[in-house]
Parts: structure tokens; sequence; C-alpha cells
């Protein structure tokens, strides 16, 4: 069960929403949107380490995320945390439940986060009467999939330098594409929860980072980010690009 409490009826209308074109298709009429707007549910904000929902959970809604941002993690048999995505404002979440009825992950608020609760029921039965809306749904969940198997191949086939490199020019796009700078960051995860994602050890992170500051890539101030060079940086991420060692310890 998602550890939220409602909230009293503060309403903030899809319509007037900031983030309405990254979550709701173009093509919804003003009828619809009302219409999507009566059955989403906006509950108290997450206070930062609050989990959103937990692994093994029954699925009951999809969440987009309006402020803040929620990482998604399960534990391996040996009891170790694998954390496996990173959610931004106006981005969904919780649509690798509807296969299995259950969570495979468990989403915790990397900040104080708020979010909108959409009932999956609810939502199955407005997009029956709603083609452009059951439409968008499967943009959204065929992009999450395609961003997974995206995810899959730069942890098999980048080196370290590349991987960190793909999440930075991914970071930079999303919050771009929100209206912030896509240059000027503060990452919204730590750099040991960054590590985990891209299965790295957090000394290689440090010495990760010394390097691409030293090639005058990136210049970091704790989790604030500054990208210098995103030419270079794009293709060291796509592997058309490498970072040369210079003498002396990276």
């Amino acid at each position: 069960m998602p550890q939220v409490t409602p909230l009293r009826q503060q309403r903030t209308n899809c319509s007037d929403c900031r983030l309405a074109t990254l979550c709701l298709p173009e093509n919804l009429d003003d009828v619809a949107v009302n219409d999507l707007d009566g059955i989403i549910k906006r509950p108290r904000p997450l206070d930062r380490g609050a989990p959103l929902f937990h692994s093994g959970g029954d699925f009951r809604a999809i969440y987009a995320i309006r402020t803040g941002a929620v990482k998604t993690s399960r534990l391996l048999p040996n009891g170790d945390e694998f954390v496996s995505g990173f959610y931004l404002p106006g981005e969904v979440i919780g649509l690798d439940a509807i296969n299995y009825n259950n969570h495979p992950t468990t989403a915790v608020a990397l900040e104080t986060t708020s979010v909108c609760e959409v009932p999956f029921s609810d939502l199955e039965k407005l997009s029956l009467n709603r083609p452009a809306l059951q439409r968008h749904m499967m943009r959204i969940m065929s992009r999450e999939l395609a961003t997974e198997q995206t995810l899959n191949q730069v942890l098999v086939h980048r080196s370290a330098e590349q991987r960190l490199a793909v999440v930075l020019v991914s970071l930079s796009d999303r919050f771009g594409n929100r209206g912030l700078s896509p240059k000027r960051f503060r990452l919204p995860m730590s750099r040991h929860e960054l590590g985990n994602y891209l299965g790295l050890a957090p000394e290689t992170m440090s010495r990760i980072f010394r390097r691409l500051e030293k090639q005058e890539l990136v210049c970091t101030d704790g989790r604030d980010i500054t990208l210098l060079n995103q030419t270079e940086l794009r293709l060291l991420a796509h592997g058309e690009s490498e970072v040369p060692l210079r003498s002396g310890r990276a």
C-alpha cells in the first residue's frame, strides 16, 4: 500500500499543471482532461526517505511525479540493495507492476516529493472511451521499456566512464525538457546511489568524476553538476570518444 495520506481537496488541475505536456497526450480535449482530473488523487507530499510503495505490494495505481524525485530498488538474495531507476517530475512510475499485479520494486522519495496518484482501474475504464488517452499510456509503457533496454546495453557494453556520461547526459535532457537548465543541475541522488545504479563502487565513482573534471567535461560541487563540454560528453556517452589518461593519478 502507498505510504501516503489523502490531502484535503487542494486542487491543482491537470489543465493548469506545468508538467501537463509531459504527462498528457497533446490531442486530449478539455472534456477528457477534466475526466482524467476527476480520477486523480493528490496525496500529501512524501518526506525524504518515505516509501511510495513497497516491493511485493498490491498494484492499485500508477504515479506521476509532480515535484521532487523517486528512486526504485529491490533487495538482492544476499540482502544488498540494487537501485533500478530514478524518476523526475513529469515521469510516470509503477507501470512495471501491471503485468504481475504487484510491485517488483520499492519506491522511495529522494527528497520532499509530490505525486499524482492515478487509480489504474479507473484509468482503464476512462481509456475505453478515450482512445487518445489509451494510445498515450501505450507510448509511456513503450518508452519505459526502451529506457530499460538502453540501460541494460549501457551496463554491459560501456566502460565505467561511458556509463556515468550516459546518466549525466540523460539527466541534462530530462531537466531541459522540464524547462530547467540542461547545463547546471543538482543530482537528486547521492553518489553512492548513483554508483549502485551503474554497478560501480564508491571509490570508482569518485575517480571517474575526477577524470571528467580533469578533462574539463564537468565541474562538480557536491551534488551540484555543471556540464562544461556537452558535445564531448555526449560523444563519450555514445561510445564515440574516450577519456584519455593524463600523467599522474586519475
